[in-house]
């Protein structure tokens, strides 16, 4: 869990930065944002916002209490962040209409900093050495992670010419090719997940496409706008969406280990009949 913590953190921290620098809020990425586009005192609350993920992404690099505090502080905050999403299925569709890839556009943004509370609940399940096996919270975190990964893949293949336009124009092969699969692999990473077949290698190398994507697509937007907020908050946003995936992936594999030895365990301390 380690590399998965680390890169979590510093996403985290990172779009803290930002928010300080800035002294706004990501309007794609932020709770703020959601809510509405004119908030009294926003930029000192942005700020707020901004050494919270910094104080708790930093928290999570280290362990024992500070990992544990850091990781309840994410969560915290990345569930505020998630459901701040939820006036805007009222307006969003009043303004656009009732339509399916309106509808998939908004759980994109309720699921992205969704699963990063998930990954932060993993770590203080990890830490604490609680609920490692416990029934619902597996059940919360793979739904999480299983339908995000969906959702995602969903949005990929309604708004492809939103993800052809960030495909570089080098890339073999159409870009409307490249976001098909893209969109595929997502479907196909949620349904492992949440079928827990293959999931942890679902989850490592989901991880690994949101890396080439961090690298081909949104790393190129950042050199070609430094001045502008929105592509640092994605690449950061990215990062730490990787490190969830790895995050999960991590605390999947430790809870199937601790599992097969306590089994081995039981079975070599049952008597002989």
């Amino acid at each position: 869990m380690k590399v998965g913590r680390y890169l979590l953190g510093l996403g985290s921290m990172a779009t803290g930065i930002l928010n300080v620098v800035w002294r706004d809020f990501d309007p794609s990425q932020q709770p703020v944002g959601a809510l509405s586009d004119h908030i009294p005192a926003r930029a000192v609350l942005a700020c707020i916002a901004g050494v919270w993920l910094m104080v708790a992404g930093g928290a999570v690099l280290f362990r024992g209490a500070a990992a544990r505090w850091g990781a309840v502080a994410l969560g915290v905050f990345y569930l505020f962040w998630s459901l701040c999403w939820a006036p805007r299925f009222v307006s969003a569709t009043r303004v656009l209409g009732l339509r399916i890839p309106v509808i998939f556009g908004l759980l994109v943004g309720v699921f992205e900093p969704l699963i990063l509370v998930a990954a932060a609940a993993a770590i203080y399940a990890r830490m604490t050495d609680r609920a490692m096996s416990a029934r619902w919270p597996r059940v919360v975190t793979r739904s999480i992670f299983g339908m995000g990964s969906i959702v995602f893949g969903v949005n990929h293949l309604l708004s492809m010419q939103g993800v052809t336009d960030m495909i570089p124009k080098w890339m073999p092969l159409p870009a409307n090719l490249w976001a098909v699969l893209t969109g595929i692999a997502f479907i196909l990473a949620g349904v492992a997940i949440l079928c827990g077949v293959m999931d942890v290698l679902a989850a490592r190398l989901l991880g690994v496409m949101l890396l080439v994507f961090s690298a081909l697509a949104l790393a190129p937007i950042l050199i070609a706008h430094p001045r502008a907020h929105g592509p640092w908050g994605s690449n950061a946003f990215n990062l730490a969406a990787i490190g969830a995936a790895w995050v999960y992936a991590e605390s999947v594999e430790a809870r199937d280990e601790r599992g097969s030895v306590a089994e081995q365990h039981g079975m070599r301390s049952a008597p002989l009949r």
